[in-house]
């Protein structure tokens, strides 16, 4: 259960279900609020139609008992200006929230014993026979007949010939309101909680449907894992989404990686192999040497030590390199270097244009321009030029020698690991096929390039470009 919870899929139904419950919660509130609003409004409106067709006729010296206060059942006071009853509906056994709790009219005083009339009808601007513009609505109960319901009263205040200032509550009744807004509340507790059912199954089926292609990829990764096989690759769906693209992407990683593994086994077998034959003669020389001192090939047995320390060395740096090790930043000049490393070897001349400054590692460059200036000198006939210079914001170093060249077809293949173009050399001359592989790498890490092409007298041009220190 807690898998499942944990899922996408769980996450995403309950997401849908979360907003679309919120959703429906605010439509419900504010639908429930307009239908009562409404309904508030429509009863107002007919306790006002009520109230000022009373009106009207007290405004026409209608007496008390000729009134329509018994129309449609609806709850009528007439409220005098001191506020006693002087009129109501003839059923009227109950009433609050309308002129006054009294529901049979009390005899009207003599005219002398109120003398404020005619004050109060100077300050409302009532002549009479007038209807007061303004209805005061408010809201109350009461009982007909022995029904008791609740009502929306209006007053409207009246001005009569004869009566003096008099004031109309009507009634209308809440019961369509109530029913209305109970009927509405009642669909929506029933329907809400179907509507978010069936909005929870249709996203817990669209999401998995969404998914199955990811759970088609998770299943054949584990497979991979399980099996090692890195030579199989994951169902592309063929849909033009994201899930589509996360299985090509994922193909192409294991392409990469079945790449780097397959490198990586190449290397490892290359490199056994390699290290195999000056350990195998240095032991069998100090075997020699153990039955017949006299017979031990000192100057031999220190070839072979320094060509497997030379081995090792590459295989370590190149190790280092494959890990992602990023050179360090100091300020080094390819014309000092280049200088440096040409000392001392015969037919080498280097020409430079000033200093040429760029960032990186000194011991790492300085062993590109040693395997390039190793592998001219192996490969020219007389000579080996070196030439430094700026093009622009990049350094370039040139390592040409006048020999037979490279090939077009093999100007790529040479830069591989353990690959020596000429078989018939021996191992001792031409070295175990590491040195431009490391020189090519160290340059990738430096950000630049290494490149072979021809050279003006007819050999190789190895190019060296890096970007230039400011």
């Amino acid at each position: 259960m807690s898998r499942h919870l944990g899922s996408v899929r769980a996450r995403a139904t309950l997401g849908a279900v979360l907003v679309v419950a919120v959703a429906l919660l605010a439509a419900g509130a504010a639908v429930l609020l307009s239908l009562r609003a409404n309904l508030l409004g429509e009863a107002g409106t007919q306790a006002e139609r009520s109230a000022r067709e009373v009106a009207a006729e007290l405004a026409v010296r209608t007496p008390y008992d000729g009134l329509s206060l018994d129309v449609d059942d609806r709850p009528v006071q007439v409220v005098d200006e001191d506020g006693r009853l002087v009129a109501a509906s003839e059923d009227l056994e109950r009433i609050s929230g309308a002129g006054t709790p009294d529901v049979r009219p009390r005899p009207a005083p003599s005219a002398t014993d109120d003398d404020d009339g005619d004050d109060d009808r100077d300050a409302d601007d009532l002549k009479p026979g007038d209807i007061g513009d303004r209805t005061t609505v408010g809201d109350g109960s009461a009982t007909i007949d022995g029904d008791t319901e609740d009502y929306r009263f209006a007053a409207v205040p009246v001005e009569t010939p004869d009566k003096g200032r008099l004031t109309v509550y009507a009634g209308a009744p809440l019961s369509a309101e109530h029913g209305a807004v109970d009927t509405a509340l009642t669909a929506m507790l029933v329907g809400f909680p179907l509507l978010l059912a069936v909005v929870a199954a249709v996203t817990w089926l669209v999401t998995r449907r969404a998914l199955r292609p990811v759970e088609g990829i998770r299943r054949e990764m584990a497979a991979i894992t399980a099996s090692a096989d890195l030579a199989r690759r994951v169902p592309v769906p063929g849909a033009h989404d994201e899930v589509a693209r996360l299985a090509r992407t994922t193909n192409e990683t294991l392409a990469a990686l079945e790449t780097s593994v397959e490198r990586q086994r190449r290397f490892v077998a290359d490199a056994s192999h390699e290290l195999r034959s000056p350990i195998a003669s240095l032991r069998t020389q100090l075997e020699v040497a153990a039955a017949h001192p006299e017979l031990l090939d000192l100057p031999g047995a220190v070839a072979d030590t320094v060509r497997l320390q030379r081995l090792a060395a590459d295989l370590l740096l190149l190790a280092r390199l494959d890990a992602g090790e990023r050179p360090a930043g100091a300020r080094v000049d390819l014309a000092a270097l280049a200088r440096e490393e040409a000392a001392g070897r015969a037919g080498v001349r280097v020409r430079a244009e000033g200093a040429v400054p760029v960032a990186g590692s000194r011991g790492q460059l300085g062993r590109v321009l040693a395997n390039l200036l190793d592998n001219a000198e192996r490969h020219a006939r007389t000579a080996v030029e070196v030439t430094v210079r700026r093009e622009g914001g990049t350094a370039v170093v040139g390592v040409a020698d006048d020999g037979e060249g490279v090939p077009a077809a093999d100007r790529e293949r040479i830069f591989e690991r353990f690959v020596r173009l000429d078989a018939a050399r021996s191992r001792d001359d031409g070295g175990a096929g590491l040195g431009l592989a490391i020189a090519r790498d160290v340059a990738a890490r430096h950000g630049g390039t290494l490149t072979v092409a021809d050279a003006p007298a007819g050999g190789a041009l190895f190019e060296l470009r890096l970007p230039s220190a400011p």
